[in-house]
């Protein structure tokens, strides 16, 4: 049963943990088909979200559904169709990772072993020794594969990277583009703003418990400040450039302008074209500009 075409919805989604932070009227949709980003740092309420939605922890207020199912009254449902990589992975320590690994597929059901050798080949997981003798990333690369293994509709991943070399990120993007392709749907919580910017369709961004904004990922980036350098073949006044909708921190020295600009460049590429122009630079934003727009710098460094 689908909702809407929405995966996931949660409204007024609350959590308290008395003096600790919790979450506090989260309400967002995500889409079926996407991979949306859940970010902030640690302590900003991600983990919350996921277990709210898993019906491993209860709100105090609100509600949420996915695929129409609702996370308390049919978690059965909900945990039927959902893969999930905890941020905390904890394994059987004893069992080697095949052992592990066949025991999860029954508990599945109904899994495709092909896939799974698939899985375990493209990740280079050891399946012969101890979980307990692995290394962290090597304990999440099992880990990735058991939340994969029976092509869920829904993936719900916690810091999925964490431990991971840079090969075997790349090998996890190729992983995440093709559930996209396969119409399914991935929520992903992380800190690595790099990561969201390079998988992610839209993001949402939680901070202190509450939902700051839910956004697609140009879009976001299009409001956030580009730094700018135009070259003059002679020198300009910046009083020229002074007042321009969306144009800051303007600097002019031997015939550069430097100029930090917030949204679209119209208003900017104009006025240079009353001039010379020889050459543009445009340092295009990224999340992490994006990032501390809502978390002051400080505030990030703390967490």
């Amino acid at each position: 049963m689908t909702n809407n075409n929405i995966a996931v919805r949660t409204r007024n989604l609350t959590k308290n943990y008395g003096r600790k932070r919790g979450i506090s009227g989260v309400t967002l949709e995500v889409k079926e088909g996407e991979v949306f980003g859940y970010l902030g740092p640690n302590g900003a309420g991600k983990t919350t979200t996921i277990r709210l939605l898993l019906n491993f922890i209860h709100p105090n207020m609100g509600e949420a559904t996915v695929f129409g199912h609702d996370i308390g009254k049919e978690s059965v449902q909900v945990r039927k169709s959902t893969g999930y990589l905890p941020g905390g992975l904890e394994l059987y320590e004893n069992l080697t990772g095949q052992e592990f690994l066949d025991f999860t597929a029954k508990l599945r059901g109904s899994v495709d072993r092909k896939y799974v050798k698939e899985l375990c080949e493209r990740l280079k997981c050891d399946l012969s020794v101890r979980i307990r003798t692995l290394s962290h990333g090597n304990k999440q690369k099992i880990g990735l594969v058991q939340a994969l293994m029976h092509r869920p509709r829904l993936i719900i991943l916690d810091e999925p990277t964490i431990g991971l070399d840079p090969l075997m990120q790349q090998e996890f993007y190729h992983l995440i583009a093709e559930v996209k392709k396969e119409g399914r749907t991935a929520f992903i919580s992380t800190h690595i703003l790099p990561e969201a910017e390079r998988i992610c369709d839209r993001v949402g961004i939680i901070r202190n418990g509450k939902l700051a904004t839910v956004e697609d990922v140009n879009q976001l980036k299009a409001r956030a400040l580009r730094e700018i350098e135009i070259y003059f073949d002679k020198p300009v006044s910046p009083d020229e450039f002074d007042g321009i909708n969306g144009v800051q921190n303007i600097r002019v020295e031997n015939g550069i302008l430097q100029c930090s600009v917030i949204g679209e460049l119209d208003g900017l590429i104009k006025a240079a074209s009353r001039h010379r122009v020889l050459n543009i630079i445009s340092r295009e934003p990224n999340l992490e500009k994006v990032f501390l727009t809502y978390y002051g710098e400080s505030e990030k460094s703390n967490d």
